[in-house]
C-alpha cells in the first residue's frame, strides 16, 4: 500500500492576500523560484452564505508539464479526511517558470471550470504557451531536488507547511525529465547557479547541477552518459559533465581519456582542468594536479573553485604556506540563498499528523526544539555554523590545515606569510620605500602563466599570483567581507587551556580596496624589512575566519575539558539536546569524529532529533560493520520526514541505494522488516527501497 503525507494547512490574514503577495515579489526573484503555491477557499458544508476562508499550503515534486496535472492535485485535496466539516469550493496552484520568470497559475472551481495562464513580474496577465509548460515542468523537478532535505531536518524547519514529493519516480517520468533537459539545456545558464560559482554557465548551473544530482541520487548514470553524449556533439565544453558521470559510475578508464580528448581540444577550459585536478588528487597524485589546478586558476581567475582547488593541492602537498597564500587570494562572494515564500505570518496553523506516521519514538515535540532558550551564551555565539556559500568552503579548508598540523603551527605559518600589526607598525616608521606589501607576496616557480599553446610556463615565482584585484576578487567592484552575522564573538567564560593561544592581530585589507603604504624611509635598510616586504597583508574575511577558528577551538577545549573532569569525579556530564547539538557540530566542523558521535548520542538521549541522528547515520556509514545501526537510523530519519510532509530526501534515498548495492535488496528488506518498529514505519522505508528496485539498482536484481 502506497502512504501518503496529510495536508498542512495555513490560514491566511484576511488583511493580506498571500496570492497579491506573491505575485509582488516576483520581480525580486533571482533563481529557480520558491516552493509551488497552493491556495484554497474553504467554507462550512451546507451552509452556502456562510464566510468563505482563504488556506494554502507549499508543494515541490508535483508534475508540472501541463494544467490538466497542477487541476488534478487540486482535486487530491477535495476529499481529505481530517476535515469533513468544511469543503473546498476553489483551488488556485502557483508554479514559477525560472526561464521565462512568469508565475504559471491554475485556477480550479469546484465543481466548475479549469482556467490556466500566466502572470509577469509586471503583474500582467499572458496566456501560457506548450512553451512556457515544458519549462516550468522542468523547473518544478529542479525545486524538488533543491527544496529537499538532507535528512537533517534543516530546511524542513526552513519554510513551514511544505509538501515535497518524488518528481521522478519512474523510467518513464526520467525519460520525460531528461528530455525536456536536453530540450532546455542551453538556456540552463538563465537560471543561476550554487552560490560558490560567480558567473553561470553552460556547464555551471542550476540545471547541470540538478541533473549531476539527480543521476548520482539514483545511479541512473547510463541514462545520464547517454544525455552528455548527445550534448557533447553540440559542445565540446559538456566533456566536463559527462566525465564527472563516468566517474560516478567507476568508469574512470573511459573518464580519463575523455578528459585527455577534451583537454587538447579545449587546453584553457576551467571545468575540464577542475575535473582533472579533482580526479588526480584524490588518487593521491598531488604532484599531477598541481600544475593543472595552476592552469585551471590561469584560466579562470575571478571564480572561486579554481583557486580552492588550488589550496587543496596545496594541503595535500603539505605546503602549508602556499595553501594560506592561495586561500586568501581566493575571491569570496556574498551568499545568495535559494528563493523562499515573502508571506506574512499567518493566523492560523494546522499541522494533521497521518496515522500512518505516527511514532513515539521520533516524536520531536514539534519542528523546534524546546529548550532552544537553555542553550548556553557561548554556545549560541558560535559564527562558524552559520557560514555558506564560499565562505563555508573556505573555512573548511582552514580546519583541514589544522586538523593535520595543530593550531600553534598554524599560527607560526600565518606569521610567516602574513604581515603581524607589530611588524606594519615598525615598518611605518623606518620603512625604506613605498612598496605594496600585498603584491610583492612570494612569488616564484608556483605562479602559472599562459605561453598561448595551453602549456603552463615556471616563471621565478615560488607562490600562487594574487588575484586580478591585487589582494582578492571583488564582485562588480565592491568590497567583499564576511557577513557581519559572522563576525567572531569573544566568550566571556570558561575555562581557556593554555595550548590554545589567541591569534596575535595581522594587517588586513578589504578586497578591492586601497593598500596601506609604507611610510618612506627614515633609517637604513635591515634584514627584518627584507622579510617584511615579501609578506601579504591579510584579507579581512580570511582574519575574521582565525578568530572564528580560534573561538571553535577554545569551545571545544572547554567542553573536552569538563567532560574528562566530570569522567574522573564519575559524575554525569548533562547538556539540552540543543547543546549537545551545536557540540557535535563543532566536534565535526572539527574533523574530531569520536567527540561528534559522542555529542550526537547524548542529544539523542535527551530527545529525538534528526540532527543528530543524520549525524550518528553518517559515521556508520563511514565506519563499516554496523549495518543494522545504520539502517536503524534511516528508518527513523525516513519516519521524521514523513511526518513533517516530505516524501522524499534525495540523500536518504543514496543511502538506501548505496546500502542496496553492498548488501543486496533481500538482505535490507530483512533487516528493516526484523527491526522493532511499528510496521506502518517499516513500510515507509520500504517504499524507498522499492524505488531504487523501480531504478533497477545494482543489488535489486533476483
Amino acid at each position: 500500500m502506497v502512504v501518503q503525507t496529510s495536508v498542512p494547512e495555513l490560514y491566511e490574514d484576511e488583511s493580506h492576500s498571500v496570492i497579491e503577495i506573491r505575485t509582488d515579489s516576483l520581480q525580486t526573484l533571482r533563481e529557480l523560484g520558491p516552493p509551488d503555491l497552493v491556495h484554497l477557499v474553504k467554507q462550512p458544508v451546507g451552509k452556502s452564505s456562510a464566510k468563505q476562508v482563504g488556506l494554502y499550503h507549499h508543494v515541490t515534486g508535483i508534475d508540472a508539464s501541463s494544467s490538466a496535472s497542477l487541476a488534478a492535485y487540486i482535486n487530491t485535496l477535495v476529499y481529505q479526511p481530517n476535515d469533513r466539516q468544511n469543503k473546498i469550493t476553489s483551488g488556485l496552484y502557483c508554479c514559477y517558470n525560472a526561464f521565462s520568470r512568469v508565475d504559471m497559475r491554475v485556477q480550479v472551481q469546484i465543481p466548475g471550470t479549469v482556467e490556466s495562464y500566466c502572470m509577469d513580474e509586471r503583474g500582467n496577465k499572458l496566456e501560457a504557451t506548450e512553451e512556457h509548460w515544458l519549462e516550468t515542468y522542468l523547473c518544478s523537478v529542479l525545486r524538488a531536488y533543491s527544496y529537499a532535505d538532507n535528512g537533517s531536518g534543516d530546511t524542513v524547519k526552513k519554510i513551514i507547511g511544505v509538501r515535497r514529493f518524488n518528481p521522478v519516480t519512474s523510467t518513464e517520468q526520467e525519460h520525460k525529465f531528461l528530455d525536456a533537459a536536453e530540450k532546455l539545456f542551453f538556456s540552463g545558464w538563465q537560471l543561476g547557479s550554487d552560490p560558490e560559482i560567480q558567473v553561470p554557465n553552460l556547464v555551471s548551473n542550476h540545471l547541470t547541477s540538478g541533473l549531476l544530482h539527480y543521476i548520482t541520487t539514483t545511479g541512473r548514470f547510463t541514462s545520464g552518459i547517454n544525455l552528455f553524449e548527445k550534448l557533447r556533439a553540440r559542445d565540446p565544453e559538456i566533456a566536463s559533465l559527462l566525465a564527472r558521470v563516468y566517474l560516478a559510475a567507476d568508469e574512470e578508464v573511459k573518464a580519463v581519456q575523455l578528459l585527455h580528448e577534451a583537454v587538447e581540444e579545449l587546453p584553457m577550459d576551467y571545468s575540464i582542468l577542475d575535473c582533472q585536478a579533482e580526479f588526480c588528487n584524490r588518487k593521491g597524485r598531488s604532484d599531477l594536479a598541481l600544475e593543472i589546478a595552476k592552469r585551471g586558476v590561469v584560466a579562470a581567475p575571478s571564480e572561486f573553485g579554481t583557486w580552492a582547488r588550488l589550496a587543496e593541492v596545496y594541503v595535500a602537498q603539505e605546503q602549508w604556506d602556499l595553501a594560506l597564500l592561495t586561500l586568501n587570494s581566493c575571491p569570496m562572494f556574498t551568499y545568495q540563498d535559494k528563493d523562499a515564500p515573502r508571506l506574512p505570518e499567518p493566523s492560523r496553523v494546522s499541522l494533521p499528523l497521518d496515522p500512518q506516521t505516527m511514532c513515539d519514538e521520533i516524536d520531536d515535540a514539534g519542528a523546534t526544539p524546546p529548550d532552544v532558550d537553555m542553550v548556553h551564551p557561548t554556545l549560541r555565539r558560535l559564527a562558524a555554523g552559520n557560514y555558506k556559500g564560499t565562505f563555508h568552503k573556505a573555512y573548511i579548508l582552514l580546519t583541514e590545515i589544522t586538523k593535520k598540523i595543530g593550531w600553534d603551527q598554524l599560527l607560526k605559518i600565518r606569521s610567516q606569510v602574513f604581515v603581524m600589526e607589530e611588524e606594519y607598525r615598525n615598518e611605518k616608521q623606518q620603512a625604506p620605500g613605498s612598496r605594496n606589501a600585498s603584491t610583492t607576496a612570494l612569488r616564484g616557480t608556483d605562479t602559472p602563466q599562459p605561453n598561448g599553446h595551453g602549456e603552463i610556463d615556471n616563471q621565478d615565482d615560488s607562490g600562487p599570483a594574487p588575484s586580478s584585484s591585487g589582494t582578492g576578487a571583488t564582485t562588480n567592484g565592491s568590497d567583499i567581507v564576511s557577513p557581519a552575522s559572522d563576525e567572531p564573538q569573544a566568550a566571556t567564560t570558561g575555562y581557556l587551556d593554555p595550548s590554545v593561544s589567541k591569534p596575535t592581530t595581522s594587517i588586513t585589507v578589504r578586497s578591492g580596496a586601497e593598500t596601506p603604504q609604507p611610510v618612506p624611509p627614515t633609517t637604513t635598510q635591515d634584514d627584518a624589512y627584507t622579510q617584511f616586504r615579501h609578506k601579504r597583508l591579510c584579507e579581512r574575511w580570511l582574519d575574521n575566519l582565525f578568530m572564528v577558528l580560534y573561538e571553535d577551538l577554545r569551545i571545544y577545549t572547554i567542553w573536552r575539558t569538563e567532560a574528562a573532569q566530570y569522567r574522573q569525579q564519575q559524575l554525569a556530564y548533562k547538556k539540552t539536546a540543543e547543546e549537545w547539538e551545536i557540540l557535535g557540530e563543532l566536534a565535526q566542523r572539527l574533523h574530531r569524529g569520536d567527540e561528534a558521535i559522542e555529542a550526537w548520542r547524548g542529544c539523542l538521549e535527551v530527545r529525538f532529533s534528526p540532527k543528530a541522528m543524520r549525524g550518528l547515520m553518517g559515521d556508520l556509514r563511514n565506519r563499516p560493520g554496523d549495518r543494522r545501526g545504520e539502517i536503524g537510523c534511516l528508518i527513523r530519519l525516513i519516519a521524521w520526514q514523513w511526518r513533517w510532509y516530505s516524501e522524499f530526501s534525495p540523500d536518504l534515498l543514496l543511502t538506501m541505494r548505496r546500502l542496496i548495492e553492498e548488501e543486496g535488496a533481500v538482505k535490507i528488506r530483512s533487516i528493516v522488516q526484523a527491526t522493532s518498529l511499528p510496521q506502518h514505519i517499516l513500510d515507509l522505508t520500504h517504499q524507498y527501497a522499492a524505488l531504487c528496485a523501480t531504478f533497477r539498482s545494482s543489488g535489486t536484481e533476483g
